[in-house]
């Protein structure tokens, strides 16, 4: 495997880990796999910075061991250059269909590869 496909796999690791519940409830958990300087912008157009994710995304959709949980499909990345990582997916969580794309970024070998962007986008029913 080459290092690109490695990083490609460690971001697509990372990004699962932050679909799983178990991590999504645990601020200590979740603030590993965020970069200090992460913002989002959600499916709601709402934007998030590093802080407010972490303080509320225990009570976010998908964070509940007993609720519904994000059903990944599509996922591919490339790197884009030496440390920096873009992947692209869908995810089903419910009835709800949304397109995402994320930017991972490892900055050293001891905090290893991070969320720094992510956007979403809810699809429509009936849009292909």
């Amino acid at each position: 495997m080459d290092g690109a496909t490695d990083d490609v796999n460690q971001a697509i690791a990372g990004e699962l880990q932050l679909m799983d519940p178990h991590v999504r409830a645990s601020r200590e958990r979740a603030a590993q796999l965020l970069d200090p300087e992460f913002v989002e912008v959600g499916g709601s157009g709402q934007r998030w910075t590093y802080e407010e994710m972490l303080a509320e995304l225990a009570d976010h959709a998908g964070s509940a061991a007993d609720g519904p949980r994000y059903e990944p499909s599509e996922i591919s990345g490339v790197r884009l250059a030496p440390g920096l990582v873009h992947l692209t997916f869908e995810t089903m969580l419910g009835e709800r269909r949304t397109r995402h794309s994320s930017i991972w970024r490892r900055t050293d070998q001891t905090t290893g590869w991070r969320m720094y962007y992510h956007q979403a986008t809810r699809v429509p029913p009936g849009v292909d």
